[in-house]
C-alpha cells in the first residue's frame, strides 16, 4: 500500500495550505495518541490563579493561542505567570478583587472565552477602568449575551453596535447580586455572571434551560468558592466574598480535539485507534453519544479520575455508521463537535438531521454554513437548516480546494474527511487549527504511518 502525502505549504502571505493526497488503495489508521490539554480547564486555571492567594500549579496547560491571550491579558492585570509550556506552568495570584488597571488594551486574541469570563471579573472591580478587544473574527462576534446580564447587575460597559460587539470599555462598578435565567445553555455565560458573583456581595444565581459545561463550578469549588448547585433547575447559586487559594491542576486531554481522530477511527477503513487521557467529563461527552447512536465501535478504557475531572482512555475502531437525528438537550455538550460530527454523517448511511444549534452561526465562523459549502465542494449532500443542518450520507467524497475560513475546527474536520476522500484535497488557511492543536499536522502524519 503506498502512503498517504501529507504536506504543509506556508504562503507569502503566512497562510498554510495543508495538502493531503491519499493514496488510491486507502488507508488505515493506528496507534496510541494523546491530545493537547483541555482548552475550557487551561483558560480557568489560568484566570482563577490569577485572582487567587498564593501560587497555582498546572501541568498539562493547552499551548495554543486561546490561552496565551488569557496568560497576556491576566498578566497585564497584574498576575505572574510564567512562561506557558505543558510541563509546568506557575501562577502567583494576586487575591480577588486586586486586579491593577493595565496601561494597555486588553486583547484577547480569537478566544471567545478569555473575553467573556474576563468581563464579569473586570465589571466588579469598582473604579478601574479596562478597555477589551480582539482579532477582527472575535470583534464581530456577540458580547450582548454577557453584557446584558453583567448590566442588570449594575455593570457600565459601552462598546460597539449598541454595547453588542468589542472593543468594549468596562467602568468597574461595586455590583448587585442577580438571579439570571439565561435564555441559552452557554458554559460561558454562565461563568461570566458567577464570576462577576465571585467578587459582589450577597448570592448570584444562574439558571440555564438545558446542563452546560460545568469547568467552571468544578473549578470554584477547588479553590474555594462556596457554590451550590440544584440540578432539578440547572441553577448555580455562588456566595460572594469567598477567598481562593492558589491549586495544583492536572489538565486532561480535551475531547473536543479527541472527536476528530475518534471519527478519523471511525471513517476509514481498517483502523484502531486508541486516544489517552482524554477528559470524560459527563458535560462534554455528547460527542460520544452521538457517535454511539451512529453505530461507532467505540470503549473507554483506563477510566479514572484527576484532580476532580474523569478521565479515560478513548479506543476507536472502524465500522459502518448509520445516520441519526441529534438535537435537543444533548446539543450543549457537544456544539464544538458539531463540525467533525458533520464529516461522520457524510459518510453514515442515511440522512442525518442536526437541529437546535443556531449557535454555530456565531463561532469563529458560521460554522453551519462554512461547513455545508466546504463538505459539498468535496461532494457531500449537505443542506443548510436555520439551527443545523441536513446530511446524505453515502455518497464518496472527492478531494478538493476547500478553506478554512480561518476557524481551527473547520480546519480540522477538512483534514479528516480529507483522509477518506478519494484524490487530493487542500485545505487552505489550515494554520487555524493551532489555536487549539498546534500539533495536529504531526499528529495527523503520526496516525497514518
Amino acid at each position: 500500500m503506498s502512503a498517504i502525502v501529507i504536506t504543509l505549504e506556508t504562503q507569502a502571505n503566512s497562510s498554510d495550505h495543508l495538502i493531503i493526497q491519499r493514496p488510491a488503495a486507502g488507508l488505515s489508521l493506528q496507534g496510541r495518541i494523546r491530545v493537547p490539554g483541555d482548552k475550557s480547564i487551561s483558560h480557568r486555571a489560568l484566570m482563577l490563579g490569577a485572582i487567587a492567594e498564593g501560587e497555582t500549579q498546572i501541568q498539562g496547560l493547552l499551548l495554543g493561542e486561546d490561552p496565551r491571550s488569557t496568560a497576556a491579558c491576566f498578566r497585564a492585570l497584574g498576575a505572574e505567570i510564567s512562561e506557558l509550556n505543558t510541563e509546568l506552568v506557575t501562577v502567583k495570584g494576586i487575591g480577588l478583587g486586586n486586579f491593577q488597571e493595565p496601561i494597555d488594551v486588553l486583547d484577547a486574541g480569537n478566544s471567545g472565552t478569555t473575553m467573556r469570563l474576563m468581563l464579569g471579573l473586570l465589571a466588579s472591580h469598582p473604579g478601574r477602568f479596562f478597555t477589551v478587544t480582539g482579532d477582527s473574527s472575535l470583534r464581530s462576534r456577540p458580547m450582548s449575551r454577557v453584557v446584558k446580564p453583567l448590566q442588570q447587575m449594575g455593570a457600565q460597559i459601552w462598546g460597539r453596535k449598541g454595547n453588542t460587539l468589542a472593543p468594549l470599555a468596562i467602568q468597574g462598578q461595586a455590583l448587585q447580586p442577580i438571579h439570571y435565567h439565561s435564555p441559552i445553555a452557554s458554559a460561558q455565560v454562565k461563568s461570566c455572571i458567577l464570576l462577576a458573583g465571585l467578587n459582589t456581595e450577597g448570592q448570584t444565581t444562574v439558571t440555564e434551560p438545558a446542563l452546560s459545561r460545568d469547568h467552571s463550578e468544578r473549578m470554584l469549588r477547588a479553590y474555594g468558592a462556596e457554590l451550590s448547585i440544584d440540578p432539578d433547575t440547572n441553577s448555580v447559586t455562588i456566595t460572594g466574598g469567598a477567598k481562593l487559594y492558589g491549586q495544583t491542576v492536572i489538565v486532561p486531554g480535551d475531547i473536543s480535539s479527541a472527536a476528530f481522530w475518534l471519527v478519523a477511527g471511525a471513517i476509514v477503513p481498517g483502523s484502531d485507534l486508541v486516544v489517552e487521557n482524554v477528559g470524560v467529563n459527563p458535560t462534554r461527552t455528547g460527542i460520544l453519544e452521538a457517535l454511539a447512536l451512529m453505530g461507532a465501535d467505540i470503549q473507554l478504557e483506563n477510566q479514572r479520575e484527576v484532580a476532580g475531572e474523569p478521565v479515560a482512555d478513548i479506543r476507536v475502531r472502524s465500522g459502518g455508521l448509520k445516520s441519526c437525528t441529534i438535537a435537543g438537550d444533548i446539543i450543549p455538550r457537544l456544539i464544538d463537535e458539531i463540525p467533525i460530527l458533520a464529516v461522520a454523517a457524510a459518510f453514515a448511511e442515511g440522512t442525518t438531521i442536526i437541529r437546535d444549534a443556531e449557535e454555530l452561526r456565531v463561532k469563529e465562523s458560521d460554522r453551519i454554513t462554512v461547513m455545508a459549502q466546504q463538505l459539498n465542494k468535496m461532494g457531500a449532500k449537505i443542506s443548510e437548516l436555520p439551527d443545523g443542518m441536513e446530511i446524505t450520507g453515502g455518497t464518496p467524497l472527492v478531494g478538493a480546494a476547500v478553506d478554512s475560513h480561518t476557524d481551527h475546527r473547520i480546519a480540522m474536520s477538512l483534514a479528516i474527511a480529507a483522509l477518506n476522500a478519494i484524490g487530493t484535497t487542500t485545505i487552505h488557511r489550515a494554520e487555524a487549527a493551532a489555536i487549539s492543536y498546534p500539533n495536529f499536522t504531526n499528529t495527523l502524519r503520526e496516525i497514518c504511518q
